[in-house]
């Protein structure tokens, strides 16, 4: 369960980094993140920060694979990851 944790955290921070980061490359004319790493980034658990960290600092807000895939993959995960967590919680009720 800690590792689960753990893998969120490190993949959240990533999902972060790298969405301002490809922000920051884009202002400045910079070699920038194929979206098919950011979207590997958000498939493995990293869809929350990074939509979070889209509206932030307003980067690929008009794009609508991100705008409307981002929510629906964050939909996906939280269904999983409460199927995931429910045995867990049989135990105390």
């Amino acid at each position: 369960m800690t590792a689960a944790w753990a893998w969120l955290t490190a993949v959240s921070l990533s999902a972060a980094v790298m969405t301002a980061w490809d922000k920051h490359a884009a202002k400045k004319r910079q070699r920038r993140l194929p979206e098919r790493v950011l979207w590997l980034t958000a498939l493995c658990g990293g869809s929350a920060a990074m939509w979070l960290t889209m509206q932030l600092v307003r980067h690929k807000t008009r794009h609508r694979s991100f705008m409307w895939g981002l929510p629906a993959l964050m939909v996906v995960q939280a269904v999983a990851w409460i199927c995931w967590l429910a045995p867990l919680f049989d135990r105390f009720v």
